[in-house]
């Protein structure tokens, strides 16, 4: 049972085809294998000219007072930046009797924390032996600087502490000056008084002792310090792989390339908005898909499969223009040469009846232009078509390409085939090609599609689309007045697909 599309519901249109755009996608890989490729070749051409600078690496135990197990690595990240300052690279400039600037040395060298105690320090040089020099005199002077800053901070809190316990002892002073020179006395509040005065020296003499204590560990805890914060690994230079680093640019600039090439096929094919799927092109030219072609040549293993489509073209173009009362030509939109092998085919095939004659409308004169082979049928040019007596056989070509000169496809024929290449033309285009064509009453029979993906699965016949009400009003009205058959040819319900070298026929 066939549905009429007038009486079913529009169905939604998706804001994004994900299949139309990996076809289309797909059928662009000459773009994003060229960048891919551009991408490889210009990796390895980086690596083979501008080859990494002489490069030494030495690592670093830094030991921290407020080392937590815990820690985020928020000590390692600090001194790191410190390894980035001018006092440092100063430090390390002046030990190496240099005369660069240190914000021009800081540009050579970097720091990475490797765990929370681990610095690992990478610098270049002019060669190996000053890189491995310049790696040396760095980190000597981070670990000074490191080992400085820890004594100072030792220092200081020593001397914070012995500074309390000062001020303690001068207080106890004055506890047993006054407890010494306190009159000896029988009553309650001189015995509350004498007791307080004792318990505040017992205190003070406790605190005091603290202090000294804890001043003491701080300047025993410094050592230890000292003696972590030392150079684990002895500056080496870093040896350089030719075929290595090439390797490895190769392949960032491969998925680079890659990765580009497909984004930029992706945004130009949903800018183009260029149909490549059958149902697509179908659904907007409002005709059914009834033949596939390859664009290119086949290889010889897919010759024979290609000839046999071809042929059963050609059969079904040839019942078309036998049975129709009304001329019928053929239209290309971006297959010109496709176009003019299929008419050739054709009029092959009618010539055995009667003589046909091939208008050659095609920009450029392409068929009108070409040198005749023996049993190739007359071919005239568009100009000339007008002389030719009425009652001969003719079979127009032209074409559909933007600029056409619409009022001149009725004399070519008032039915017509369309030979489409996927991807060729936009949505819009397709649109305007439909329309036109229906504002010259000229019926569209099918279309040929050139180029099809090879992995489209969609189905390119409408069911009771807009093409069958022309197809089948010029029958009946051919048949009122007794000119034309008896009944009317069936469009083929699926297209004749041809594969290409990578799909199997199923």
């Amino acid at each position: 049972m066939t549905t009429s599309t007038t009486s079913r519901a529009p169905a939604a249109v998706p804001l994004l085809d994900l299949q139309a755009l990996v076809v289309a996608v797909r059928r662009r890989r000459r773009l994003w294998g060229s960048m891919a490729l551009l991408g490889l070749l210009v990796g390895v051409a980086v690596a083979v000219l501008l080859p990494p600078p002489p490069t030494a690496v030495t690592k670093v135990l830094v030991a921290h007072q407020e080392d937590q197990p815990n820690d985020p690595g928020t000590l390692i990240r600090t001194d790191v930046a410190l390894l980035q300052t001018t006092r440092i690279a100063g430090q390390a400039l002046r030990s190496l009797h240099s005369s660069q600037e240190p914000e021009d040395f800081m540009r050579d060298y970097g720091g990475v924390g490797l765990t929370n105690n681990l610095l690992q320090i990478t610098v270049t040089g002019d060669n190996d032996a000053q890189a491995v020099a310049r790696a040396e005199a760095l980190a000597d002077a981070f670990v000074t600087d490191h080992v400085r800053r820890i004594q100072q901070a030792a220092n200081a809190q020593a001397k914070a502490l012995l500074d309390q316990r000062g001020r303690l002892q001068d207080e106890l002073a004055q506890v047993n000056k006054t407890i010494g020179d306190g009159s000896p006395g029988s009553g309650p509040k001189a015995s509350a008084d004498l007791e307080s005065l004792f318990a505040r020296r017992a205190e003070l003499t406790s605190q005091i002792t603290d202090f000294g204590q804890r001043a003491a560990e701080a300047r025993i805890g410094t050592p230890q310090l000292v003696a972590g914060t030392q150079i684990v690994d002895a500056p080496r230079a870093v040896r350089h792989s030719l075929p290595r680093a090439a390797a490895t640019d190769a392949a960032v600039g491969l998925v680079l390339g890659l990765a580009l090439g497909l984004a930029v096929a992706a945004v130009g094919t949903v800018v183009a908005d260029r149909p490549v799927l059958r149902r697509e092109i179908a659904a907007h030219l409002g005709a059914s898909v009834v033949a596939e072609l390859p664009r290119r040549p086949a290889g010889p293993w897919r010759r024979r499969r290609t000839g046999a489509a071809r042929t059963r073209l050609t059969a079904f173009l040839a019942r078309t223009v036998r049975g129709s009362a009304e001329p019928v030509s053929l239209l290309e939109l971006g297959c010109a040469r496709g176009a003019s092998v299929i008419a050739l085919d054709l009029a092959r095939a009618l010539e055995a009846e009667a003589p046909v004659v091939v208008v050659d409308a095609l920009p450029g004169t392409r068929l009108a232009g070409r040198r005749p082979r023996p049993g190739d049928p007359a071919v005239v040019g568009d100009d000339r078509a007008a002389a030719l007596p009425h009652q001969e056989r003719r079979l127009g070509v032209g074409s559909v390409a933007p600029g056409t000169a619409w009022t001149d496809l009725r004399r070519l024929g008032t039915r017509t085939v369309l030979v489409v290449r996927a991807g060729h033309g936009s949505a819009a285009w397709l649109h305007t090609v439909a329309r036109q064509l229906a504002e010259q009453s000229i019926a569209v029979i099918g279309v040929v599609l050139i180029d099809p993906d090879p992995r489209d699965r969609t189905d390119g016949t409408l069911w009771g689309g807009p093409h069958t009400a022309p197809y089948g009003r010029e029958e009946r009205t051919a048949r009122q007045n007794g000119t034309g058959p008896r009944r009317a040819e069936r469009l083929p319900v699926r297209a004749a697909r041809v594969p290409d070298s990578d799909q199997e026929e199923r």
